[in-house]
């Protein structure tokens, strides 16, 4: 690879590394190849479900690069698999979810997929009824104002809830106190058969105004974009400046769930003229211009992914289920808790 050491591109001036750069794309493909292996899985009959997030890996990566990895507190929505793959969940782990195995770290096999859950990465667990998690990521970042922490809780959700009450009622209480909390919207233009257009009357960005702090819309195919709006919201959190509301848009690419039957409300050919704005391949391209990628390099990330998820689901499918008798588990309090 010729590349003059001392040349910089966009993300250089982002503050990224050529390492780091890399390191995205790289985290962007295991999140889709994993997503992709759990489809697989439930066609063949070895998971029960899944909900995918094929189309929205770039933003959720980028987003998490541009935070703190080792202090900020995490609130992702269920097809945020390239975010907690990014700050560190493991796909060992995730597998063990998706299989419900007594290992899963999220929930133990409790919960379905997608409802992620890790005291070790400060990933709060997750709920099935929709934006909860926004209240909650408010109340964090609450507290990190009182114990003057510089640190900011993050929160993601689709853009269906955004027209929750808890929305509204957790953007309304950040902006009263100024908190260190950003909250972004994978707005992927369907709630799960509803089209955007039959959703909103106007920009989700736009409703941050009405609670006094900034709403950004962003290209949420575009990695570096991403990376700067939401780096940018975290140094306003840090310096007292409140919340921040972005708006990253994106198209879902998958059905809504391994229960849907996607093309019952949308055609193919709108599904295929989005995956022509995919931002995977996009960020590939990037980094082949400024030199730090290649075909050797994407064969070898390649077999190096099938690896890992191979060994993940093989783990995954022999780990033992949950004994029977632990249902009754973290129901009340015990002694000594």
């Amino acid at each position: 690879m010729s590349q003059s050491t001392e040349q910089t591109f966009r993300h250089n001036e982002l503050g990224l590394t050529n390492e780091q750069a890399v390191e995205m794309y790289g985290m962007m493909v295991l999140a889709r190849k994993f997503d992709e292996r759990n489809m697989l899985l439930q066609r063949a009959g070895k998971i029960n479900f899944h909900v995918s997030g094929i189309g929205q890996e770039v933003a959720q990566v980028a987003a998490a690069f541009a935070l703190d990895r080792d202090n900020d507190y995490f609130l992702p929505y269920y097809r945020d698999y390239g975010f907690v793959l990014a700050v560190g969940m493991t796909v060992k782990e995730l597998m063990l979810s998706v299989f419900a195995k007594a290992e899963d770290p999220n929930s133990g096999g409790r919960q379905m997929p997608g409802h992620f859950g890790s005291k070790r990465l400060r990933i709060v667990t997750g709920s099935s009824p929709v934006t909860t998690q926004v209240p909650h990521a408010v109340g964090i970042a609450l507290a990190a104002k009182m114990k003057n922490k510089p640190i900011v809780s993050f929160v993601t959700f689709g853009e269906g809830s955004s027209n929750q009450g808890d929305f509204h009622e957790g953007c309304n209480f950040a902006g009263v106190h100024k908190l260190p909390v950003i909250l972004m919207c994978e707005n992927n233009q369907y709630a799960i058969s509803v089209p955007v257009s039959k959703q909103l009357g106007g920009r989700v960005a736009d409703r941050a105004l009405g609670y006094g702090f900034p709403g950004y819309q962003v290209d949420g195919n575009d990695a570096l974009e991403v990376f700067r709006v939401v780096k940018e919201a975290r140094e306003r959190a840090i310096a007292g400046e409140g919340p921040t509301l972005i708006e990253a848009m994106m198209y879902r690419l998958s059905p809504h769930s391994t229960s849907d039957n996607d093309l019952a409300y949308r055609t193919k050919e709108e599904v295929d003229e989005n995956r022509a704005k995919d931002g995977i391949p996009k960020f590939r391209i990037y980094l082949e211009e400024c030199g730090l990628w290649n075909e050797e390099l994407e064969a070898e990330l390649l077999a190096r992914i099938r690896k890992m998820i191979d060994e993940a689901t093989e783990y995954g499918d022999n780990a033992p289920f949950p004994a029977p008798e632990s249902v009754l588990l973290h129901v009340y309090a015990e002694e000594g808790q």
